[in-house]
């Protein structure tokens, strides 16, 4: 199968985690409406790795039926690379607590979320980083307008795809157009998930495996383009 899952079932009410694996790239993924836990997970992405500078966004919310509805973001996610400096020498086989070898992604299912952690402002806020992502801009200004979150740095990987592949067409390319074109994979969105209720307190391995891989393959896309040398 080209996505998988493991549950690793926590017993917390604060958050879970589990493993997305996508054509065997493994993705660590913490789903949490605390806080805290946004806090804890922010806290892991190593600013000497320069992988992190290079952060996949993404947001999900219920579908609008009507043309009166503007339902607010449901879920951000937020992928990074390893939380490890990227220095590190590594032997294998060798396993250090807190570290993570696999790319990190969180979902913040915000909309149950009790308040807004002030250190997630000021980490899309930091131009250090660049938030990366199809038709970001647009999923930037609903951040701002729902929840007056700030990304300060995004770049729409379409026309950067564009301009480094050299084909213009690029620029009005999905998400599922640039999977294929920069990485070889195809990506399927199927419309159940896409059109699901993702305002839900809990999610279907469905809509995890879904929300984990869009912010991951925006930041591979990212990262095989090599968007920080650029």
């Amino acid at each position: 199968m080209a996505i998988s899952i493991v549950d690793y079932e926590l017993p917390y009410d604060t958050h879970n985690e589990y493993d997305v694996t996508f054509y065997g790239d493994r993705i660590h993924t913490m789903l949490t409406n605390s806080p805290a836990m946004v806090e804890s997970w922010l806290s892991t992405v190593t600013l000497a790795n320069p992988n992190h500078r290079i952060v996949g966004l993404d947001v999900e919310w219920r579908p609008n039926f009507s043309r009166n509805s503007d339902n607010p973001i449901a879920t951000l996610q937020l992928c990074t690379g390893p939380n490890y400096a990227g220095s590190l020498q590594i032997a294998p086989g060798t396993v250090l607590p807190g570290v993570c070898l696999d790319p990190n992604c969180l979902i913040f299912q915000v909309i149950h979320s009790e308040s807004i952690p002030q250190s997630l402002s000021n980490f899309l806020a930091n131009p250090a980083f660049t938030f990366v992502g199809v038709g970001i801009e647009s999923d930037c200004e609903k951040l701002l307008l729902d929840y007056e979150l700030r990304v300060a740095n995004a770049v729409d990987l379409r026309g950067f795809a564009a301009r480094r592949l050299g084909f213009p067409d690029l620029r009005n390319a999905g998400l599922k157009r640039l999977a294929s074109a920069v990485l070889g994979k195809e990506l399927q969105k199927p419309k159940r998930v896409t059109m699901s209720r993702w305002d839900s307190q809990w999610l279907t391995y469905d809509q995890i495996q879904y929300a984990a891989v869009d912010a991951f393959i925006s930041y591979e896309i990212a990262r095989q383009l090599n968007l920080r040398g650029a």
